[in-house]
């Protein structure tokens, strides 16, 4: 290989590590999501029995589940749940999953309520609680509302009104060996920030 050759490939190198052409982008934001509930019974076991029977009942069982933290962004809006989705698709969500045994119940709820400006009325975003257990759905009622009342009142209150709260649940007793009970918002589209 000659001088130049060698040269132009060094330079090249080094561009390409330090100075490259292309669309620098942000954390990418969760908008439209949907919400549903399901559970599931099963002989067998948990992971592959009734967590997945769980899925099933809440119509995601084709899509491989992520799970994050619980927060909404300001720009997130609920939609109806899909009538269809793609078989094998990567859905992020937030869930609340309870895992039980026969006689023993399973309960899981998430409650969300969204902060809206006191001077402007915007909506800023929206804080998310979830409970997975043995509780009554009255009793887990009752604590998602005490759980997002400390959240809202640890940071938020000062600036916010806690707004549009909703809570869904899902609770039941297994009548076989295993059950799991779930609750889902499954997010199905993101906003991408350009940076530069």
């Amino acid at each position: 290989m000659n001088k130049a050759v060698k040269g132009a490939g060094k330079s090249a190198g080094k561009k390409s590590q330090t100075q490259l052409n292309g669309l620098l982008i942000g954390n990418r934001i969760p908008r439209d999501f949907f919400r549903t509930k399901g559970k599931g019974e099963s002989n067998i076991t948990i992971h592959a029995g009734s967590y997945h029977l769980a899925l099933k009942d809440a119509g995601i069982e084709t899509c491989n589940v992520i799970t994050y933290s619980s927060i909404l962004p300001g720009i997130a809006r609920e939609i109806p749940k899909p009538k269809s989705l793609v078989h094998g698709s990567v859905m992020e969500t937030i869930m609340a999953v309870a895992d039980s045994t026969k006689g023993k119940r399973a309960t899981a709820g998430i409650i969300t309520g969204w902060l809206f400006d006191k001077k402007t009325g915007e909506k800023f975003g929206g804080l998310v609680c979830e409970y997975h257990g043995e509780l009554t759905v009255e009793a887990v009622g009752k604590q998602l509302r005490e759980s997002i009342n400390e959240l809202y009142q640890n940071g938020f209150s000062d600036r916010f009104d806690l707004k549009e709260i909703k809570l869904v649940t899902e609770s039941f007793v297994p009548k076989k060996k295993f059950g799991t009970a779930m609750v889902v918002i499954g997010f199905v589209n993101y906003v991408y920030p350009k940076i530069a």
